[in-house]
Formats: C-alpha cells, structure tokens, sequence
C-alpha cells in the first residue's frame, strides 16, 4: 500500500513538472531591470571609480 501512494506521488509530480513551463516574461523583466540598474549605477559611479582607478596608479607609478 505504501508503494501505491509513492507510485501516486511520484507520478503527480512528474505531471507537474511537465506542465511547469515557467514565467518566461517576467524573467526577461527582471533581466532588463537588473541591466537597467547596472548601467545607472555605471553612469553614476563610473567617473568616481576612474578617479580612485587613477590616483592609485599614479601611486604606484611614482616610486
């Protein structure tokens, strides 16, 4: 009896997984967005980066 309920079990979720197509459209969203945040936070931060980038090569270069 105890099979029967895996063999039932297991069978369902099988069907289920078949059935899963999953959110393609709201996965393309959450891409977009997370490439949309990158790229602001690159706009923002990007000259303040190149800065600090280039004082420390300027360190190590003067010795």
């Amino acid at each position: 009896m105890a099979t029967l309920g895996k063999s039932l079990k297991k069978r369902r979720f099988i069907e289920r997984l078949r059935e899963d197509r999953g959110d393609v459209p709201g996965w393309v969203l959450i891409c977009l967005m997370t490439a949309g945040i990158v790229i602001l936070l690159w706009g923002v931060a990007g000259p303040a980066l190149t800065g600090v980038f280039e004082q420390a090569i300027d360190r190590v270069t003067s010795f």
